[in-house]
């Protein structure tokens, strides 16, 4: 029977379970990757683990997030991951040699191989035909110890590409028009793949950014082919002989279907203040713009970088207009000035920043009050930015390097009329520089791992009682994201690796009040909508909610990962059976759940409770597997469990 591509490297990976979709599988991983803002966690996590080496074919570190060193905390952080990363074998990218996708995309990924990344932008990989999928912190220090990723099985929606885009019109259009189509929950359990003979005309960084943003989808993953295409790229970054050919079988069969003529599309922009309010920029053209930035976590390759750069040759942007340019990776921002981009920008009036994600993570370049901020990164969630009531638009360096020009919204098309379109291609042989990247070494025995006074202990978590009393601490709606939970920004993000002192910020955007409330109640209760913790992989929107107490979260429906991450720091994952039941909650409501670790442990399905007296179901669907990480209070006590 014809295989689409996603079933056969699956299959090629398959540990336990069979692919059959929602059942729990464990698959093998080929790479992992860490960043800075999630694996300092990850790496404390490993550490515990108390093994000398990582068990995977390749582990990789990147420091790319929290790059401004505003005190020691960074600065500590950044020497503890160097020298975990050399006595555990883990390959390390230092800070400034750019951002954990772009770099693992050039330098070291490979068709046919499954990667594990601790960032939900992981599967950017997609662009090289590799089976890349985010997860927390904890789920990848296990698969650098060895151990399979185990997730539900997804189902695969094939995407028929057919034409070639048009001038002014590039991989980004591709993913917002997906975006425009199937929302923010459209991929949701599922690997997109797509297919057909408009994939030819797509180069492995335009594959790359639809990839990234298909996180936005709540997909599991995409993936694309290894063809031609795959092959160049390899071979422009000295690395070939890791190519081969593969795809789809002839006549595949997918779960569901989709298909886009290429050659329809035209430029697209998502309106704040989410990914998939995608409309034509046509619709919002003549908006007034106060801040462009193009580059961080997507569209920072030496395509898009020098796109902007041949667009803006020989102008000047716009008066009042803060005009800001985030490379990839130290390799795109050194081929762009290998060909006189940079003094392009420099002469229009742009800003060039050290190749990290800076304000896609909050981390600096934060809009004014009421400022309109064009960005070609991947998400608007509000107060991302670290601005609150931020007006984030999210569009290609196409759209980004018009608007940058006139200090208005602008079709790119529009430019036709003053000079033809640059049609960049990625440079037949890159000039390449691996001096950023620390590599194993044999003998690490010697090295001892340095940790400064932000970095602590993982808390202990406790076991699931046998009857669990708790309040509601929290009600939400519909779409929360991991930023609404626990956001990023400065002031935030040195904290990852202090879990007392991060917990104090978790909800501050929605309910500054939350973490004194929490601790109070002891044991809590998050009531939430559908979609709950869509977004970053960021394992902390799990850990320090159970450090304030938080013991379950019942929503109407869970992102992927977040689900995942709750089960791991020990959160009891509920849905409502009938969703109307949130109706019944409200805060300080008291909520009894009186058989509960019988319930887990028995494999119920259906777990009752008690609301104000009033018996309400709820549904708990997760693996057997997970019911022991449950019952243990968490992922890591069943860990040490085992090991003793």
């Amino acid at each position: 029977m014809p295989k689409n591509l996603t079933t056969k490297i699956l299959e090629a990976h398959l540990v336990e379970g069979e692919l059959v979709s929602g059942t729990e599988i464990s698959i093998k991983i080929d790479h992992t990757l860490l960043q800075d803002a999630t694996g300092t966690m990850a790496m404390l996590e490993f550490v515990a683990m108390g093994l000398p080496r990582v068990k995977v074919d390749l582990a990789a570190q990147y420091i790319d997030h929290n790059l401004l060193q505003t005190d020691y905390k960074n600065a500590d952080d950044h020497a503890f991951l160097t020298s975990a990363a050399m006595k555990f074998g883990v390959h390390l990218s230092r800070p400034g040699n750019g951002i954990s996708h772009q770099v693992h995309l050039e330098r070291f990924g490979a068709p046919g191989l499954t990667l594990l990344g601790a960032d939900s932008h992981t599967p950017t990989a997609a662009g090289l035909a590799m089976l890349a999928i985010g997860a927390g912190g904890l789920d990848v220090a296990l698969a650098m110890a060895g151990h399979p990723f185990n997730l539900p099985c997804p189902r695969v929606m094939g995407v028929k590409l057919t034409g070639k885009l048009p001038d002014w019109v590039s991989g980004k259009d591709v993913i917002l028009e997906m975006l425009r189509r199937h929302t923010v929950k459209g991929g949701v359990g599922k690997v997109i793949e797509y297919y057909g003979p408009g994939v030819a005309t797509l180069s492995v960084t335009d594959r790359a950014t639809i990839g990234n943003m298909g996180a936005e989808l709540g997909a599991t993953s995409s993936l694309f082919p290894s063809d031609e295409r795959t092959r160049e790229f390899l071979v422009s970054q000295g690395r070939g002989d890791c190519w081969k050919p593969l795809a789809a079988d002839d006549g595949a069969a997918y779960d569901e279907y989709d298909e886009i003529d290429l050659s329809t599309l035209e430029p697209l922009i998502a309106c704040p203040s989410s990914p998939d309010k995608v409309v034509r920029v046509s619709e919002v053209a003549g908006t007034k713009v106060d801040q462009v930035i193009v580059g961080s976590s997507v569209n920072s390759s030496y395509r898009d970088l020098m796109t902007v750069c041949k667009m803006v040759e020989g102008s000047r942007i716009a008066p009042g207009i803060h005009f800001h340019v985030n490379p990839g990776s130290r390799q795109a921002l050194e081929n762009v000035a290998q060909d006189d981009g940079v003094l392009m920008l420099l002469m229009a009036g742009i800003s060039i920043h050290q190749s990290g994600c800076l304000g896609c993570i909050g981390m600096g370049q934060a809009p004014g009050t009421d400022q309109v901020s064009l960005r070609t990164f991947p998400r608007n969630f509000p107060g991302r930015s670290g601005t609150k009531d931020d007006k984030v638009y999210l569009c290609s360096p196409e759209t980004a390097a018009a608007s940058g020009l006139a200090g208005i919204i602008t079709d790119p098309r529009s430019m036709g009329k003053i000079k033809s379109y640059p049609a960049v291609q990625n440079p037949e042989k890159y000039l390449l520089d691996d001096s950023g990247i620390v590599f194993p070494l044999e003998d690490s025995s010697g090295v001892e791992i340095k940790t400064g006074p932000n970095i602590l202990p993982f808390p202990d978590f406790g076991a699931l009682p046998d009857v669990l009393q708790a309040s509601v601490v929290i009600k939400l709606g519909d779409n929360i994201t991991t930023d609404h939970i626990m956001p990023a920004g400065n002031k935030v993000l040195p904290l990852r690796s202090n879990i007392p002192a991060i917990s104090e910020h978790v909800f501050e955007q929605v309910d500054a009040d939350f973490p004194a409330r929490a601790l109070a109640a002891g044991n809590g209760i998050v009531i939430g909508g559908e979609n709950y913790g869509q977004g970053s992989s960021r394992e902390h929107a799990a850990i320090a909610p159970r450090y304030l107490g938080i013991r379950a979260k019942i929503v109407k429906s869970f992102a992927r990962i977040h689900k995942a991450n709750l089960v791991n720091f020990g959160i009891l994952p509920l849905v409502f059976k009938d969703p109307s039941d949130i109706d019944r909650f409200n805060l300080a409501d008291q909520v009894l759940f009186p058989d509960i670790r019988r319930m887990v442990e028995s494999g119920a399905t259906e777990i009752p409770l008690l609301v104000n007296g009033r018996e309400i179901i709820t549904l708990l669907d997760v693996s057997a597997r997970q019911r022991q990480e449950l019952l243990a209070g968490g992922t890591l006590n069943l860990v040490k469990m085992n090991q003793d």
